[in-house]
């Protein structure tokens, strides 16, 4: 009996599990595919996810390259020519307890700092001052940034297509580390299997 249990709770776990999804952020360099760490920063996987479904980041730039040190992107102000308030947008993907619940405009990430370090190619967000601001602009590490540990967080890393980083990361850019071509992107969720053969 204790068997057929066993058996039972086996066949039900398998039949619940859901194949771990990736994002893929497509740009006019190429594509880098991401992995998430939902363990240590579930409201930040979410909100990302939940924005990349409904193709909220499609448009957007990378409109902050720092050699050294990372891209920035995922401002919905960056699908407007003018660059002024480029990085001045952003939101949550749902309410989670920051701004007003029935403006989602003002929704904010709280923070969920974690162990994983801002390593070369780990994916984190960008916020502002105040450690309960992060939106839906987001960075790539391109290079070892440590001193950024415990006060951001990783949700994230690139798995493949890192090269496309150093692509961007290189572009020219203006005074204010904007890319002067812009560098749009689309971002699409999607089962890991689709682009990763393991």
């Amino acid at each position: 009996m204790k068997k057929m249990i066993g058996v039972i709770i086996l066949m039900v776990t398998l039949a619940n599990a859901k194949e771990s999804d990736v994002a893929v952020i497509s740009t006019t360099l190429g594509d880098m595919v991401i992995e998430f760490f939902p363990d240590v920063a579930p409201k930040h996987v979410e909100s990302f996810t939940a924005l990349a479904n409904e193709t909220y980041f499609d448009g957007t730039t990378f409109h902050r390259v720092i050699p050294g040190f990372v891209i920035q992107g995922g401002d919905p102000n960056s699908k407007n020519e003018d660059r002024t308030n480029h990085g001045q947008g952003g939101r949550a993907g749902k309410f989670f307890g920051i701004g007003k619940e029935d403006d989602s405009t003002t929704w904010l990430l709280p923070e969920e700092f974690n162990a994983r370090p801002h390593n070369r190619g780990a994916l984190s967000m960008a916020r502002t001052n105040d450690p309960n601001s992060a939106s839906s602009q987001f960075f790539i590490c391109v290079d070892n940034v440590n001193q950024l540990d415990n006060k951001y967080t990783v949700f994230g890393r690139v798995i493949q297509g890192m090269e496309v980083a150093d692509k961007i990361v290189s572009a020219e850019r203006d005074r204010m580390d904007n890319p002067l071509d812009r560098i749009e992107m689309q971002i699409r969720i999607v089962p890991r299997s689709t682009v990763i053969k393991e």
